[in-house]
């Protein structure tokens, strides 16, 4: 049977991990965004077919993903905080 003691340092280095994974993934997510102006991509012309086109379904997701992914984020840091304070 598991202490309590050990039982808290499992918990702690699961949200640990639960907080890099999800730190990566919202990384990946925004620089996956494309620009709004003068980024990268409308250096290369980009640009000009985003503003053409409206807002696809796959950016409808991927803005629903990011922030799925940032409130994630914010608890595991508020759980963290709390944890090693």
């Amino acid at each position: 049977m598991l202490s309590h003691t050990e039982v808290v340092v499992f918990l702690t280095i699961s949200v640990v991990v639960v907080h890099v994974l999800v730190s990566l993934l919202l990384i990946l997510f925004i620089l996956l965004k494309s620009g709004r102006g003068g980024g990268l991509s409308d250096m290369f012309g980009g640009g000009a077919m985003s503003t053409m086109s409206g807002s696809t379904v796959v950016e409808k997701n991927l803005d629903r993903m990011t922030v799925i992914t940032a409130v994630v984020w914010a608890l595991t840091t508020v759980i963290l905080s709390l944890r090693l304070a």
